[in-house]
């Protein structure tokens, strides 16, 4: 096929050999089939920020530093630079999600780097060596539900203990392999701990998966893995190795107001008695 005008410049540097196919054109870019060298891989090509669709893209970006400090002050009055340098940073996102979720032992494709807003990395395959389905496009059991919907909540966990949520999880953004799902599509992946919006997004992407793999093993439309995860961490007791239940109990128990009341007057006491200590210390000198 045709050269895309974006992937050219890739093809001159002798790091792509052939565009082969279109696979897919989304929100946020248009995924090709290529081939480099003897290996078949895929370029995701990002749209321009005036092109894309993704809705809400600041709320995604809320958290996100830049270390350097002439790009952060540019990327906040919104200049021309700034919106190049904002447009990298959403890019690069995805690069820096995949590497880090591989790490701790989440699948997702192979990166091989991003080229000018185009990046290079693995083509997930079937076992018979055809581009990988989407789980939207499977159907399965009962069983291999109950299954596959386990291992996506480990690896939301183990995003989540990677101080990662993935923000746009659904079954559009799961690919399926002879081996099981694996994580597509992080560009707007947030900061766990940086980004207001992170619990309510994990709970939605936990939702969102919970309905899907429900429709087939309807018992999973009961569990409450968003509430126990987002429990554990931010009472920094989730790790990789957590044993998730799906289980959780909200804590009704009211708060003592007249014992937290006590507890601030007897710290307001307690700060009056030092600094009075000091007032008569300096009296005395």
């Amino acid at each position: 096929m045709k050269i895309p005008k974006r992937i050219q410049p890739l093809v001159e540097d002798g790091l792509v050999d052939e565009v082969i196919s279109q696979l897919m054109s989304g929100k946020e870019a248009t995924v090709f089939m290529v081939r480099c060298g003897d290996v078949i891989r895929c370029a995701k090509v990002y749209k321009e920020a005036n092109k894309r669709s993704f809705k809400k893209a600041a709320q995604y970006q809320e958290g996100r530093k830049s270390r350097n400090s002439r790009r952060a002050r540019a990327m906040e009055k919104g200049s021309k630079y700034g919106r190049n340098q904002q447009e990298q940073a959403w890019q690069n996102a995805e690069v820096d999600a995949l590497y880090t979720l591989a790490a701790a032992g989440v699948r997702v494709p192979e990166p091989y780097g991003c080229f000018d807003g185009v990046l290079l990395m693995e083509l997930i395959t079937d076992d018979e060596g055809d581009v990988a389905p989407r789980l939207n496009d499977i159907s399965m059991s009962a069983e291999q539900a109950i299954e596959d919907h386990q291992i996506v909540m480990i690896y939301i966990m183990r995003m989540l203990c990677a101080g990662i949520v993935h923000g746009d999880l659904s079954e559009f953004n799961v690919l399926v392999d002879e081996y099981g799902p694996v994580i597509i599509d992080l560009p707007q992946a947030v900061d766990a701990a940086a980004n207001n919006n992170a619990k309510r997004m994990l709970a939605r992407d936990v939702n969102n998966m919970t309905t899907y793999y429900g429709q087939y093993a309807p018992e999973l439309l009961k569990s409450r893995y968003a509430q126990e995860m987002w429990a554990l961490y931010e009472n920094a007791e989730l790790t990789p190795e957590t044993q998730l239940t799906g289980l959780f109990k909200e804590n009704t128990k009211s708060a003592n107001v007249d014992n937290v009341l006590e507890e601030i007057k007897a710290a307001f006491a307690e700060e009056e008695a030092r600094l009075q200590r000091i007032r008569e210390a300096e009296e005395v000198s």
